[in-house]
């Protein structure tokens, strides 16, 4: 997408993390941004901080009602939506699957998935009407293999958001709308903090996520060079493959089998 020609961008999660570092790096190229977060205190505060051309929408991303309402606040400000980025998410509870609680895992299911679909509810017809368009959907490298046992249920649903991507891809390319799912490996960010804050009661989520080799900036500099490369996949580590591989290797062995070969 040529964001040159692009106004709106609409954020979710945006007020900390790698929300907010994709909305920084989107205002920086011209856009107008509308942040969208559950904690509105925290909204505020980063609103204070910059000027006319953010807007912020209090939006827990399960609530569907809640979603047209905020579409309707933002384009009123902004005018049509060019850009969606559904980044808001919450970290693994640290369970193993045979020990996790069904409403742990259904928290971690209507966030990190539910919320993603509701955001593509929300705007990709429009996207499609108008012909123009781009959505970045936030996976995670835990979406593209299992890093290690406690991850299970997250897992799954950033899993489940690579085939929500990959999907809409298929379905908007024809129509001018370009669609990336953005993996990210570990950044530093607030992502567990604030897990606990809308969670609670939730210990191995209770520190900042660790450093890593790749900053929140860099991450949102790597989504505006996605947009504009209109690429499936945004990759942000470069150790990222091996992992992958031997996963897909393990598919690979298991369609030749079936072949005899």
């Amino acid at each position: 997408m040529d964001l040159s020609q692009a106004k709106h961008a609409f954020v979710t999660g945006g007020a900390s993390g790698l929300g907010l570092a994709i909305a920084d790096a989107l205002a920086v190229r011209g856009l107008n941004v509308t942040l969208c977060d559950i904690q509105p205190d925290l909204l505020q505060e980063v609103l204070a901080e910059r000027g006319d051309n953010f807007g912020g929408i209090s939006l827990d991303v399960r609530n569907r009602d809640r979603w047209s309402q905020g579409r309707e606040e933002a384009e009123s400000a902004f005018g049509p939506v060019d850009v969606l980025v559904n980044n808001a998410g919450i970290a693994p509870d640290g369970h193993m699957l045979a020990d996790m609680q069904p409403d742990s895992f259904e928290f971690i299911l209507d966030i990190n998935l539910v919320g993603v679909m509701n955001g593509v509810s929300t705007f990709a017809a429009a996207m499609r009407e108008r012909g123009v368009g781009h959505i970045v959907n936030t996976a995670s490298l835990a979406g593209l293999s299992v890093p290690a046992p406690g991850v299970g249920a997250y897992a799954m649903t950033k899993y489940g958001v690579v085939a929500i991507s990959e999907a809409a891809r298929l379905e908007l390319a024809p129509h001018g709308v370009g669609v990336s799912v953005l993996c990210p490996g570990i950044v530093g960010t607030d992502l567990g903090k604030n897990t606990v804050r809308i969670r609670g009661g939730v210990p191995q989520a209770a520190h900042q996520m660790p450093e890593g080799e790749v900053s929140a900036v860099q991450v949102g500099d790597m989504v505006v060079d996605g947009i504009e490369r209109n690429a499936d996949y945004i990759i942000t580590h470069r150790n990222a493959w091996p992992a992958i591989e031997k996963r897909m290797e393990a598919i690979r062995q298991a369609c030749a089998y079936r072949e005899g070969g």
